[in-house]
């Protein structure tokens, strides 16, 4: 069994968090998915499903972002899981809005969530960074993440968490780099033949055009001779 574990506030104040970035993964893998009903368990809720041929347990932890690791504990405890068995998505200031990234262990750069899971199963675990882009000062951080996503992010949430979700299942079977594939596929779509050309190339165009049509030169031959000794 895997655990995979969203990070977030509970209840209807923070549901639309940025912080909560990390729940909304979970339910839409649940929702994809036809994970079973969320139950109350491990101090947090909890559904079970299967991502392709693995056997996963979702949770999202109730005793708030700073206290996320005494449920992922209680958790892998009654599991018998290794912390390599344990996938957390939480949201990430230092990547922009819709990026996501994997990570296997190391530190919790300041991230309260994984901070207080590091203090309770270690750092080697793996996690999946939501990108949710920085407010470009250090002060204005925790007014941030807890203000709820605006009316702009929604077409780049959307598109990130449907990209998690349909590259769920090569995660869990530990392919990275499928997943992320699956996720730029949603983020960062091939542009169509029928885009406008950018403006370089459309300066190509034009002087290739130009080279292609030449202006019809006519001078008389006397003026022709002033202006090459001009």
């Amino acid at each position: 069994m895997l655990l995979f574990v969203g990070l977030g506030n509970p209840g209807e104040k923070y549901a639309k968090n940025r912080h909560n970035i990390g729940f909304m993964a979970v339910e839409r893998l649940a929702e994809d998915h036809g994970f079973g009903p969320w139950k109350s368990k491990f101090q947090g809720r909890v559904s079970e499903g299967r991502l392709g041929t693995e056997k996963v347990l979702l949770l999202q932890p109730e005793t708030f972002m700073n206290l996320s690791g005494q449920s992922v504990g209680e958790s892998i405890r009654f599991y018998k899981l290794a912390p390599e068995d344990v996938t957390v998505f939480h949201d990430e200031l230092d990547l922009a809005p819709g990026k996501c990234r994997v990570k296997q262990g190391g530190g919790h750069a300041g991230h309260n969530g994984l901070r207080s899971i590091h203090q309770h199963i270690g750092e080697n675990y793996r996690r999946v960074r939501l990108g949710i882009g920085h407010p470009g000062q250090k002060d204005l951080v925790a007014r941030y993440v807890l203000q709820d996503f605006a009316k702009a992010d929604q077409p780049w949430r959307e598109a990130l968490l449907e990209g998690v979700s349909n590259g769920a299942a090569e995660l869990a079977q530990g392919r990275h780099d499928r997943f992320l594939n699956a996720v730029a596929q949603k983020t960062s779509p091939p542009q169509s033949s029928t885009s406008k050309p950018k403006p370089a190339a459309k300066a190509q165009h034009e002087e290739h055009t130009a080279a292609s049509n030449p202006v019809e030169d006519t001078r008389s031959p006397l003026q022709k001779l002033v202006d090459k000794f001009r």
